[in-house]
Parts: C-alpha cells; sequence; structure tokens
C-alpha cells in the first residue's frame, strides 16, 4: 500500500460518511479524490462505480428497512435509467461538453435545497404517500441515466433535488428513492464500462472495506440523527461537492 493509497481510502470514508447520510453512494467524491491523486483515467470510473456498488448497498437495505424506500417510486426511474447508464458508460466524450454545465446545474440545485431546509418539515408533511407520475418519472430516468454513464456517477447528485423541486416525495423518502436508484445504475452502469474498458486497482479490498465502513455510520445519520432540515443541508453541501468535482476537475 501506497501513500497515495492511504490517502485515497481516507478520502473515500469521509465521502461515504457524507454522501450515505442523504442516500447517495459517493462516485462523484470519489472521481474527485482520485483525480487528485493522479489515479490512472482507466481506473477512476469503474473504481468509482465498484464504491458505489457496495455503498448503495448498504444504504439500500437501510433505508429500505428504515421505511423509505417505496419501490413503486422507484421503479419507473430504474426502468428508463438502466439501459441508458448501460449504453452511455461506453461513451468517451471530452470532459469540457458537459462538466460545466453540469456543475453549475448542481451549484443552483444546491442553492435551491439550501434556501428550502428552513421550511423543509412543513413542506414534508403535506407530501406523504404522494406517487410519482410514471410518464415524467420515465423520462427523467433516461436522461440521469446518460448522464450517469457518461460520468462515472450512480445518478442520485441528480436525481435527490429533482424529486425535492418536484415536490414529488418527503426528504428522507427522496433519499431512500435514490439510494436504490444509484444501486441499480451502479451495477449497469459498471457493466458497461466493464464490457468497454476499464481496469481496477490492487487497493480495492481496502477501499471497500473503509467505505463500508463509512456508509454505515453514514446512513445511521440520515436515518435516525440528523432532523430533516439537517438532512437538506447535508444534501446541499453534498450537491457542492459534486459540482466542484465537476467544475475544478
Amino acid at each position: 500500500m501506497s501513500a497515495v493509497d492511504w490517502l485515497l481510502s481516507a478520502a473515500f470514508f469521509l465521502v461515504a460518511v457524507l454522501y450515505a447520510s442523504v442516500g447517495h453512494a459517493g462516485a462523484s467524491g470519489y472521481i474527485g479524490a482520485m483525480a487528485l491523486l493522479d489515479v490512472t483515467p482507466e481506473a477512476i470510473r469503474p473504481t468509482a462505480l465498484a464504491l458505489n456498488l457496495l455503498v448503495g448497498g448498504i444504504g439500500l437495505f437501510r433505508w429500505w428497512r428504515g421505511g423509505h424506500v417505496h419501490w413503486r417510486n422507484v421503479f419507473p426511474f430504474v426502468l428508463s435509467s438502466a439501459p441508458a447508464a448501460f449504453l452511455s458508460a461506453q461513451v468517451s466524450l471530452p470532459r469540457d461538453r458537459y462538466s460545466l454545465l453540469l456543475g453549475l446545474v448542481l451549484l443552483v440545485a444546491a442553492a435551491g435545497v439550501f434556501r428550502s431546509a428552513a421550511h423543509a418539515e412543513a413542506i414534508d408533511a403535506g407530501l406523504a404517500g404522494r406517487q410519482v407520475p410514471w410518464l415524467p418519472a420515465l423520462l427523467v430516468g433516461a436522461a440521469i441515466g446518460v448522464l450517469s454513464g457518461l460520468t462515472g456517477t450512480g445518478g442520485a447528485i441528480f436525481l435527490t433535488p429533482v424529486l425535492l423541486f418536484a415536490r414529488w416525495m418527503p426528504t428522507r423518502d427522496a433519499s431512500g428513492t435514490s439510494v436504490a436508484f444509484v444501486w441499480i445504475n451502479s451495477l449497469t452502469g459498471l457493466a458497461g464500462l466493464m464490457h468497454a474498458s476499464g481496469t481496477l486497482p490492487h487497493a480495492l479490498p481496502m477501499w471497500l472495506l473503509v467505505v463500508a465502513i463509512g456508509a454505515l455510520l453514514g446512513s445511521q445519520l440520515g436515518l435516525r440523527w440528523l432532523p430533516v432540515r439537517g438532512l437538506r443541508y447535508a444534501l446541499s453541501l453534498v450537491l457542492v461537492v459534486a459540482a466542484g468535482k465537476l467544475l475544478l476537475g
């Protein structure tokens, strides 16, 4: 294990804690850390998606056990996003074609989520039991699936703000829906990427261990310890981190 591997282990742990607390798996954070420490481009996307699979799997189980994963609301997003993520993961585009636009979109989303946090409890009170409309969900899922495959992320950084801004579900249900979505998208995205090209680094087993611990801690924060207002503040921070990765990476 090199010094870079240890630094990445620490970074991945922090990313997993923060992202898992809002129902995400952390791919954008993992990608940013690896880019800063000069991990080879061929290893970055498959490594991020492999870590996403584990963190997302842990988060999915815990948010489902907490009663915040409703498969009727998850299914339309996954139905259209999974094939889109698989196909777009095999496409390589110059980063500057999409990074600036997506980074700015995420900054706007972060500001919106932050502003809504003060009224989160009142907003959520009127959204319990709401069902996602199928056609808009299919369209949103397809668009996010393409972005997920191109950027090497699981897609939750795009889905959660949409769920909150559209007022399709309460905050914790949005986190539960996102973690289910991100796990399935990561699985199909990794399959598509490995079908095309990609390598996994030798330090991956250790990184899987540290993100698993981070996922357990982070999901506990989101499910039990953070109030809804704090959950939205944490989400806004995650969106800023993801935007920074796209704009500066």
